[in-house]
């Protein structure tokens, strides 16, 4: 039985490290792997910051495709389509859905808490992740409102300690392959 898992966080959150670090686990090696879309459409065509509601949009339909292309087969991918209704609520109705119909295209979701919840150091900003903490904050809480009431989903705490929560991550990961495969 395929198993689909949304790993999603906010900015500093390690979704980025985990699923690349995922990709090297024996247990998953048959399992397919989304890359985060927001992050490549944005260095395809910058003007999409501009344009929320296209970019959301566009956002979903790959989405969606990538997801049915896959059918049958078991994938992690960094964010699932309810994400887009966090950054821009109006997506939902936008390409005609519900966040219950959405929930079901997911058998896990798994939230990384952001750094930006320990503060400085912890909180890195670069190119890509220009977000103050506290916007970085008010990004989490909102991908908490829109997931929380799916029936997989699980939070994993930001610590000082990256590898520890990579391990509480991965804890999680090897549950539902073991659950998922009796």
């Amino acid at each position: 039985m395929p198993i689909r898992i949304v790993i999603t966080g906010g900015p500093g959150s390690g979704k980025t490290k985990f699923v690349e670090r995922l990709k090297l686990l024996p247990e998953i090696e048959h399992f397919l792997f989304f890359e985060e879309l927001a992050r490549l459409l944005l260095m395809e065509n910058p003007g999409y910051r501009r344009n929320l509601s296209e970019f959301h949009r566009e956002i979903y339909s790959r989405q969606i495709a990538r997801e049915q292309a896959a059918e049958g087969k078991s994938f992690v991918t960094d964010r699932g389509t309810v994400d887009a209704f966090a950054f821009h609520p109006e997506t939902a109705n936008d390409v005609g859905t519900t966040i219950e119909r959405e929930y079901a295209r997911y058998d896990a979701v798994i939230q990384l808490g952001s750094a930006a919840a320990l503060g400085e150091p912890h909180y890195v900003r670069d190119a890509e992740r220009h977000e103050t903490i506290s916007e970085a904050l008010f990004i989490e809480k909102a991908i908490i409102g829109v997931w929380q009431k799916h029936p997989g989903y699980q939070f994993v705490e930001a610590v000082n300690d990256f590898e520890i929560k990579y391990r509480n991550f991965l804890n999680i990961i090897r549950t539902l392959i073991v659950s998922n495969n009796n």
